[in-house]
């Protein structure tokens, strides 16, 4: 008889950028983001217990991606099935069918990866405890060696990634839940997100991280995210929201410089990008509302405040930024609870 598991696990913001890594899978700093609502990967795992695979294989899959056969993906499934094998046991001798698609753009520069690894992973590990509760840590581990930010993704609300001295419980190894920590403003934040362009990107994540290897600036960046992790926790904690705004904005602002200061040389942004960040600084010297953007590895734009703001800035959205994304498109999304 066939067995049916399906995961829905959604994409996350980070606020505190991690853009850098070492070893296998790795920070050079500490991360945090926020764990949205409506963008997320949906994933379905289709397996038969009394079905085997020829012994030799470990586990054997199809992979289907929006309804398509998507042999780079299971390509990339299978490798990393064969690289982490020891956690996997369990799959020996399984044929897995995975069907897998996504609410928002792939590859955008929306945390599509963060999604997608998470959601395989909690489907993954649904087969190995069956009925009982999953072990998130565990989820977070073996996510981050998927894909580093699918790390935080498996979490609610706001995470952690990265030893961070004041957490005593925080690891690189793995993410860890912070919504507990938090202002209840924060737990309101709704980040709506300007689809400058739904393309693939031109230079991918993982091609990015590489590029720190030999980055002049790396150091120094390194050094000021773990500064602005510790100073953001208590910001959070006090529902400091000029703070937040401060650290979100300068954080976009490094990542795409370290783009633009890599070696090739690259940038990520569109004209409208930076359209869309002026109408936003206007916007806020104009009102006072607490708004703010951040960036993450794309052009689109994400802006964020809190619910009390959300009339009023949906006007200024649809009245002015609405007319910079492509086809007139956005997303509305907040925060998980």
């Amino acid at each position: 008889m066939n067995n049916q598991i399906i995961k829905r696990s959604p994409s996350n913001i980070a606020i505190v950028k991690y853009w850098g890594k070492h070893g296998n899978q790795l920070p050079n700093n500490p991360s945090i983001s926020f764990t949205l609502t409506n963008c997320f990967t949906e994933t379905k795992i289709t397996y038969n217990k009394d079905i085997v695979t020829t012994p030799e294989h470990n586990v054997d899959i199809d992979f289907y991606f929006e309804g398509k056969d998507n042999p780079a993906f299971k390509t990339k499934i299978e490798k990393y099935l064969r690289d982490n094998e020891e956690h996997f046991s369990f799959l020996k001798g399984l044929h897995l069918t995975i069907e897998s698609y996504n609410s928002f753009p792939h590859s955008s520069g929306i945390a599509s990866s963060a999604s997608s690894m998470s959601a395989l992973i909690l489907c993954l590990l649904s087969i190995k405890y069956g009925d009982n509760e999953i072990d998130y840590q565990e989820a977070s581990l073996l996510a981050r060696l998927a894909s580093g930010s699918a790390a935080r993704s498996v979490f609610p609300t706001m995470a952690l990634w990265g030893k961070t001295p004041s957490l005593s419980n925080s690891s690189d190894e793995y993410a860890i839940p912070i919504g507990d920590l938090i202002d209840p403003i924060f737990r309101t934040y709704h980040d709506s997100i300007m689809i400058v362009s739904s393309k693939e990107k031109s230079v991918s994540s993982r091609a990015g991280h590489s590029f720190m290897n030999n980055h002049p600036m790396a150091e120094s960046r390194y050094a000021t995210a773990r500064k602005n992790t510790e100073n953001l926790l208590s910001i959070l904690k006090e529902g400091d929201l000029e703070g937040f705004i401060n650290i979100a904005e300068s954080e976009a602002n490094q990542l795409h410089d370290l783009m633009a200061t890599s070696t090739p040389s690259y940038t990520l942004k569109e004209p409208n990008t930076t359209r869309i960040i002026e109408e936003i600084l206007n916007f806020r010297k104009e009102t006072q509302l607490p708004v703010c953007y951040t960036l993450d590895a794309g052009p689109n734009v994400h802006l964020l405040y809190p619910d009390y703001c959300y009339e009023k800035v949906h006007v200024f959205i649809n009245d002015v930024l609405k007319g910079y994304c492509f086809d007139n498109k956005y997303i509305d999304d907040k925060v998980s609870i």
